[in-house]
């Protein structure tokens, strides 16, 4: 009986990863390399730190954005918080001779982010607002990111779990073109122990009539800062 959700798990997973592997070649495919952190430093406050590494092509050697991304997170339960922070994010053109960046953003973000089960299945809501300078540009940017995370070998996500997730994120601009952009995510994880991650997925990312493929790693660190302060 328990080997069943196991293989259910995996054909699960070939569905997901079988439309990945049939429509994305490697010569059309970015790459993305990504940290996220969440480090708490009192029962209410945490600081969320990130880094993401995009490449224009799935080896990481063009690079197409490096993202840097801070932020203080209040919690209001161990299912709900809001945050408020800085991005910076510098893009760089496909095989550019110039090795600065040819646009620089600056950015000033605020989310909420509520997350609730419905048996084994943890849904997360993503809420977020953008107020971003493009090259001296100002524009306004609203997201909403549902994510959903399955375990695969256990009843939820721990220490020693593989597990799906998968997401679909909408952008949508405060001015000018409604639309923005449309982001389609999925990966295999696996949780090492309670404060360290990896996933390995791939996304799509549709952007009016252009859309893309992109490899992505991503390494998940939430290190407490309380049980430090304590030791």
């Amino acid at each position: 009986m328990r080997q069943k959700p196991k293989k259910n798990g995996w054909l699960f997973l070939i569905l997901i990863f079988l439309p990945f592997s049939l429509v994305a070649q490697p010569d059309e495919t970015g790459n993305w390399l990504m940290y996220f952190g969440m480090n708490r430093v009192s029962d209410k406050l945490s600081i969320h730190t990130e880094v993401q590494y995009r490449n224009h092509t799935i080896a990481p050697v063009n690079i197409e954005q490096l993202l840097l991304r801070t932020g203080l997170n209040y919690h209001f339960s161990n299912k709900a918080f809001v945050t408020a922070g800085y991005a910076y994010i510098a893009s760089h053109q496909f095989e550019t001779e110039q090795s600065a960046p040819e646009s620089e953003e600056h950015r000033i973000w605020q989310q909420f982010i509520l997350t609730n089960n419905l048996g084994r299945v943890k849904f997360e809501h993503r809420y977020r607002v953008e107020q971003r300078w493009v090259n001296s540009d100002y524009r306004n940017r609203f997201r909403y990111r549902l994510m959903v995370f399955v375990p695969l070998n256990k009843p939820r996500i721990e220490a020693g779990t593989l597990f799906v997730g998968l997401y679909n994120e909408v952008f949508i601009n405060g001015q000018k073109t409604f639309f923005d952009r449309n982001r389609i995510y999925g990966a295999l994880g696996y949780q090492l122990n309670k404060s360290t991650g990896f996933q390995l997925g791939m996304l799509y990312q549709q952007q009016s009539d252009f859309g893309k493929w992109y490899m992505q790693f991503a390494l998940v660190l939430n290190p407490d800062f309380r049980n430090m302060r304590k030791e």
